[in-house]
């Protein structure tokens, strides 16, 4: 398999480092994204892994792959989930846009069925800085596959405020 980032030994995804994450403050100003969605049961996505080798495909063949992978999804309820991947540049064939907004960070490790949890735990961080949550986004910073290989399941929680 050829590798997409030159520092994952998996030939997926490279290790992930929560330091650079973990309860901070980003802005992201115009950040470019490729935006798909997937049918979700529940709150669980359909198809999630598919789509995401299928972009992936789209964005090496635009040479549009960025340093470092990026990608957010955002449930618009619990029949679909938005799923943001950033890129370098425009894709052609892809629904393209951009996002700009302050966001606190908090990282969190385990299985996703710890998400109620992990979403709880995000709100009482953002009410201790005195700011207002408007919308989360999730970082789903590894494969199921790449967290199994690492040994870790790291999710970050970008809350816009």
């Amino acid at each position: 398999m050829e590798k997409l980032y030159e520092d994952a030994e998996t030939g997926c995804c490279p290790r992930f480092d929560p330091k650079p994450w973990d309860e901070k403050e980003i802005v992201l100003k115009d950040k470019l994204f490729i935006k798909d969605q997937v049918r979700s049961f529940l709150h669980i996505p359909i198809g999630f892994g598919k789509a995401i080798v299928k972009n992936a495909e789209m964005i090496k063949n635009a040479d549009a792959l960025t340093p470092k992978p990026f990608m957010l999804s955002d449930e618009g309820s619990a029949w679909k989930t938005n799923i943001y991947i950033a890129v370098s540049k425009e894709v052609p064939g892809s629904e393209m846009t951009k996002i700009s907004g302050t966001f606190l960070t908090k990282v969190f490790e385990g299985h996703y069925k710890n998400m109620k949890n992990w979403i709880t735990e995000m709100n009482k961080y953002v009410k201790s800085k005195d700011k207002e949550s408007k919308k989360m986004y999730f970082f789903y910073t590894t494969c199921p596959h790449c967290a199994q290989v690492y040994g870790k399941n790291y999710t970050v929680i970008l809350a816009e405020v």
